[in-house]
């Protein structure tokens, strides 16, 4: 009997265990370790926080659904994980034993690095997890009392730049849709190097049409930007620029889980996993690691240093790749492993319209030193097309359902994305 453990129950975790479900005989053991008690749909929390949208419409109570599923459920923090005696420690002191380990704990969030910075000790709010959307919408329903000042944006280091488009986007047509546009002023401050940057550079049309739409909106912005201090009312910059707000929503950089941070055999300095094409641990092979814990360069020599957007198509195809290799490994399936290919296809709804950005892949071919293909589109489509992807993806995840055959082959058809290719090499 194959023992596998998945840490993290969010965009990657949560699909990874369905697959797993599917590809492992039902006497394999699956356990799911997660502190959270709920599966969140992250990228619905914008709306959640523009008070658009209701939290339970984008959760998952994961204990009865484990359960339906025949899972182990350990609903606990971890605090350590041995890869020489293949065990992983909880709080209380738990130990849990593993033949493989797919590690899926998404981010920390370095509020700490900006002195003012986060909904927690902090004067700025985050769309980063269900807590902060809610504390977000507190303030936001606060802030619609009397409007002024609205400054988006996110610190220096950060490499999720699309809720933040997002959220001033859907916040400029929320105050539009209430008759109080005209009380606020709205300022996007970023370090990426031009509007559209998103992290992914020479995206045709990106610059373009989101640059258009900022300037169509009124929206002043701040590029090659670095926050230095916020205080209860200001944003300040490094170069002494100061932006007086009333409300502010500023992303942060991420960091790896805090567990990561202090194993350095396993993760870097900021808790990220080095992994080999197969997403298997460069020195461990009984370790998979997914989704934002993965350790991803940023190609782009910028101003101001910016991290790698980790999206969440790039995620679940990681899921989808971890899951594939770790059934080969144990000798449930047969056939080549996989490796996700990071061709990632990102729908952002901007309130009465939107545009969706593709990049295949993310990282250019190191060879060629350029993608196969990149593009935007814009139109009003892609707001409808974003709800019916956040409703397909809540019912596929109730179902216990991984990616099934028909999902890859629309990625396919409608932006030429791909999941996952064979990798010929087994990996070390």
């Amino acid at each position: 009997m194959t023992n596998v453990v998945v840490i993290g129950a969010g965009l990657g975790g949560l699909p990874a265990v369905h697959e797993l479900r599917s590809l492992l005989p039902k006497s394999d053991r699956i356990t799911l370790i997660s502190d959270h008690s709920h599966f969140t749909f992250i990228p619905g929390l914008i709306r959640v926080a523009l008070d658009m949208a209701s939290l339970d419409s984008l959760q998952i109570d994961l204990e009865p659904h484990t359960k339906r599923l025949g899972i182990d459920w350990i609903s606990q923090k971890v605090t350590d994980l041995n890869p020489h005696t293949q065990t992983i420690t909880v709080e209380g002191g738990q130990t849990v034993d593993y033949d493989y380990v797919a590690i899926a704990t998404g981010a920390s969030f370095a509020f700490d690095a900006i002195p003012g910075l986060g909904p927690h000790g902090g004067y700025t709010q985050s769309v980063c997890t269900a807590d902060h959307a809610i504390h977000a919408r507190e303030a936001w329903l606060k802030y619609l009392e009397n409007p002024g000042p609205l400054v988006v944006g996110a610190a220096p280091g950060a490499g999720c730049f699309g809720p933040a488009y997002e959220f001033l986007l859907m916040a400029d047509w929320e105050l539009r849709r209430r008759g109080l546009r005209d009380r606020a002023t709205l300022t996007y401050v970023t370090p990426e190097p031009y509007i559209g940057h998103l992290g992914v550079s020479d995206v045709k049309n990106s610059q373009k049409y989101t640059t258009e739409l900022l300037e169509e909106r009124g929206i002043q912005t701040i590029v090659n930007a670095e926050i230095t201090h916020i205080s209860p009312d200001t944003v300040t910059l490094k170069t002494g620029e100061k932006l007086p707000f009333s409300y502010s929503m500023i992303l942060p950089a991420f960091r790896g889980a805090k567990f990561l941070q202090n194993l350095p055999a396993i993760a870097n300095a900021k808790g990220f996993i080095p992994v080999n094409p197969t997403y298997q641990h460069r020195d461990f092979p009984s370790v998979y690691a997914l989704g934002v814990a993965v350790a991803l360069d940023q190609p782009d020599k910028t101003a101001i240093p910016i991290g790698l957007p980790k999206s969440g198509a790039m995620t679940e195809a990681m899921a989808v790749a971890v899951a594939h290799n770790i059934a080969v490994a144990s000798g449930a399936i047969s056939g080549p492993f996989q490796r996700p290919t990071l061709e990632s296809v990102c729908l952002a709804e901007f309130g009465d319209t939107g545009i969706v950005y593709v990049a295949i892949p993310v990282l250019p071919d190191p060879t060629l030193g350029e993608r196969q293909n990149s593009y935007a589109l814009k139109g009003r489509w892609v707001v409808l097309g974003k709800e019916m992807l956040e409703y397909y993806f809540m019912v596929k995840m109730r179902w216990g359902l991984g990616m099934p055959w028909f999902e890859r082959l629309g990625l396919r058809i409608l932006f030429q994305v791909n999941i996952a290719k064979p990798y010929t090499y087994k990996p070390v």
